[in-house]
């Protein structure tokens, strides 16, 4: 999913971006909720800029906002992606967009979706995906919480496809 080279740059950016250096390079966009995160002087500041130089602020269509959550249930992501989350990585579909950002679990998703991800600050995040299982009686289960069995905790295990 690389951009040809005859073709723009295009980016979603993460709230990461604007606490880091990154130069806006090509077609930038972000989603709302990025922009309501940034609350220190530094990263409005940086916002601004971005927005002067042709930034733009959207919200993803419900289609694609569908096939992260599939992407969320099939990776066993739920509950560890905040709905900006879901939202960047719906924008970045929609666009055809490389999103940028260092959340592990963001690009977790974003791999099954086939987006491609640059990470600001931390290495790439190995693809995983995840299964819930009971500490009690041991039986698996589609989401974190009480076993509906015994009322032991159910918790995330790492199964690597």
């Amino acid at each position: 999913m690389t951009p040809s080279p005859a073709s723009p740059l295009r980016y979603v950016l993460d709230a990461s971006v604007f606490f880091t250096d990154w130069r806006m390079d090509g077609e930038c966009s972000t989603v709302p909720g990025v922009v309501e995160e940034l609350i220190d002087r530094r990263s409005k500041w940086r916002l601004e800029i971005f927005l002067e130089q042709g930034l733009q602020v959207r919200e993803p269509t419900v289609d694609s906002l569908a096939k992260v959550m599939e992407a969320e249930r099939k990776t066993g992501e739920g509950g560890a992606l905040s709905r900006t989350d879901r939202h960047l990585l719906a924008l970045a579909l929609d666009l055809g967009a490389c999103l940028v950002t260092d959340d592990f679990a963001i690009q977790n998703v974003a791999h099954e979706l086939k987006i491609l991800t640059t990470p600001l600050q931390q290495r790439r995040a190995m693809h995983r995906h995840y299964r819930y299982r009971c500490t009690g009686c041991g039986r698996f289960s589609e989401v974190s919480g009480e076993c509906p069995i015994c009322g032991a905790p159910v918790r995330r295990i790492i199964r690597y496809k």
